[in-house]
């Protein structure tokens, strides 16, 4: 059976996945970055064998590994070793398995792994130098590898040789040399828009802080800079608390950064945390900074839920229960938008800023989406106003579309090259990053970006950790699918460490990587134009947002081209 084969045989659910038997001995399998290591499935061996790259990219691969059977040397711990020269630049994780109770739609495609409930691959989790790893009996495991170096003195060529060891008596079970090349060159900064709302009410609600208290401030900056180190570009922004995902009458816990208050006399408005945010911000990098909604979502029929101080205490003055053309909210407004339009002007002259009327507005709701709009048409003048959508019958009504993937093609049709989303409903053909499919189907993203120029995307979810419409919150360990509605793996991309920082998943590292395959195709741009970078990825002319190739080996192989076209117009005498 070839590999395509084996790859269709598994999208089917054809395999009969079983380990041999009896099994005296360990079984290891050097895996590349694309592959997902199942318990119960013997994984392919790496599609490559040297790692390749530019300064600052993170170059993963796997060691997979299968237990003794039991009674014949099973139970025992294992460490990992790497050796002196690279351990200072290899961090090691074990990849762990996390429950997803809905992996897939009915009738969804053949793009799937796997679309039974199950136990999947997908966190990342440090492994602490010396620490010990207690294989699961007759299941497969891995180990994760992330190499990489930032400075041109350590660039070049080198071998990162790993060891497996067993506690018991220091043998060694396994090793291998992994040859790694970091070219000494620096890629460009993604020069797209690339969001994925940071839920800043998650964070409080899963640690137990209050909300912008130093504790919840603590954890704001780990995430943030791990969403940088995704290559993240602009941060959701609440503002106010943002409208998203809240039933119909319902609240989330409020995380609102403008202090706004009224005495009677008139509102008067507080900037403070929001600056405390926008340096946070610049400290990490992000360049484009999202304003939150300014109504709710499916519809703008309503006004988000916005807190004011009054001599007599807090009050919820605006929400579920305010109309959007409420003139109250009007009269707010015509205050708060101009003042904080003047101080982003001050303190954010460096960055750029995104506003939203609705989220996801559908056919239905063109009316009450234009009357919330006309609301906030003046004070709006010369912004930047984006949403998400999906019908071509709004393409009149909001100035940047945010366009789904499945539903690009009318826009693209009509000379346009849009920003673009894929969320929950992007689940049939196209790119995502659901953890029951493929890795190259989440790493393909990046090129197709970048063939189809599109300006930016958009994800709504790197840590939302609570049930559908925020009904309640969750263990993201213990849930990956919100409560049963969502895909696993759409509504998260991170999860919480005790520590309160950020631990990766498979996707995370995997999209990450598709990042900088933009980024790659961008600085061979910059050296030689924008067809000629496409063709190393074009698949002939065949990528789009609905067509791409799931073969790994053609993914990798298609990167080292681009790659070795970068170094040569590099070395070219004319550069």
């Amino acid at each position: 059976m070839t590999e395509a084969d084996r790859t269709e045989a598994a999208m089917t659910g054809s395999i009969r996945r079983t380990h041999p038997y009896p099994r005296p001995d360990w079984t290891f399998v050097r895996a590349d970055a694309l592959t997902k290591v199942f318990p119960d499935d013997v994984p392919p061996a790496a599609a490559q064998d040297e790692l390749c790259g530019f300064l600052g990219e993170t170059l993963s691969f796997q060691v997979a590994y299968l237990p003794p059977a039991h009674g014949s040397g099973g139970g025992d711990r294992i460490r990992v070793e790497v050796d002196d020269a690279s351990a200072p630049f290899t961090v090691v994780s074990t990849v762990e398995l996390v429950p997803v109770t809905l992996a897939a739609f009915d009738g969804h495609d053949a793009g799937y792994l796997r679309d039974a409930p199950g136990l999947y691959p997908d966190l990342l989790k440090p492994l602490p130098d010396g620490a010990l790893v207690r294989p699961l009996t007759a299941s497969w495991g891995a180990l994760w590898f992330d190499v990489r170096i930032d400075e041109a003195e350590h660039a070049g060529s080198r071998t990162v040789g790993v060891r497996i060891v067993r506690e018991s008596d220091s043998q060694v079970l396994y090793q291998v040399d992994v040859p790694v090349q970091v070219h000494p060159v620096d890629l460009p900064a993604l020069d797209i828009i690339n969001t994925h709302w940071l839920h800043a009410d998650c964070l409080a609600d899963y640690y137990g802080v209050e909300a912008f208290g130093a504790e919840h401030w603590e954890r704001l900056e780990a995430f943030i800079g791990a969403a940088a180190r995704m290559r993240v570009t602009s941060l959701l922004t609440p503002t106010w608390t943002p409208p998203l995902d809240t039933a119909v009458g319902g609240t989330r816990t409020p995380v609102q950064l403008v202090g706004i208050a009224d005495d009677g006399n008139g509102y008067a408005f507080d900037f403070s945390r929001l600056g405390r945010w926008l340096a946070l911000c610049r400290k990490h990098g992000i360049t484009t900074v999202e304003i939150a909604h300014l109504f709710t979502q499916w519809g703008a029929k309503a006004t988000p839920a916005i807190y004011v101080d009054t001599p007599s205490g807090r009050e919820h003055r605006f929400g579920w229960h305010v109309p959007a053309t409420d003139p109250r909210y009007r009269g707010l407004l015509e205050q708060l938008l101009p003042a904080l339009r003047a101080y982003l002007d001050q303190e954010w002259p460096e960055g750029s800023v995104l506003w939203h009327i609705s989220d996801e507005p559908h056919p239905a709701d063109r009316d009450t989406y234009l009357a919330a709009r006309e609301v906030v048409h003046d004070l709006l003048a010369g912004a930047d106003v984006a949403d998400a959508l999906s019908d071509f019958d709004f393409v009149d009504a909001v100035a940047i579309p945010i366009v789904a993937t499945d539903s690009v093609e009318p826009f693209r049709a009509a000379g346009m090259n849009p920003f673009v989303y894929y969320c929950v409903s992007q689940h049939t053909d196209v790119a995502n990053r659901f953890i029951a499919m493929p890795s190259v189907r989440n790493r393909v993203l990046g090129r197709q970006l970048f063939v189809n120029r599109a300006p930016g995307f958009l994800h709504w979810g790197f840590n939302f950790w609570n049930t559908q419409f925020s009904l309640g919150s969750l263990d993201p360990f213990a849930d990956t699918c919100a409560g049963g509605a969502f895909p696993g793996g759409d509504a998260s991309i991170v999860y919480p460490a005790p520590d309160g920082t950020a631990w990766p998943s498979v996707r995370y590292r995997v999209f990450t990587q598709g990042m900088d395959d933009h980024r790659a195709l961008q600085l061979l741009r910059d050296l030689t134009d924008h067809d000629t970078a496409a063709s190393y990825v074009d698949q002939g002319g065949e990528l789009s947002y609905s067509r791409f190739d799931y073969d790994r080996r053609a993914h990798l192989n298609a990167r080292r081209a681009v790659d070795e076209r970068i170094l040569a117009e590099l070395a070219a005498p004319s550069k």
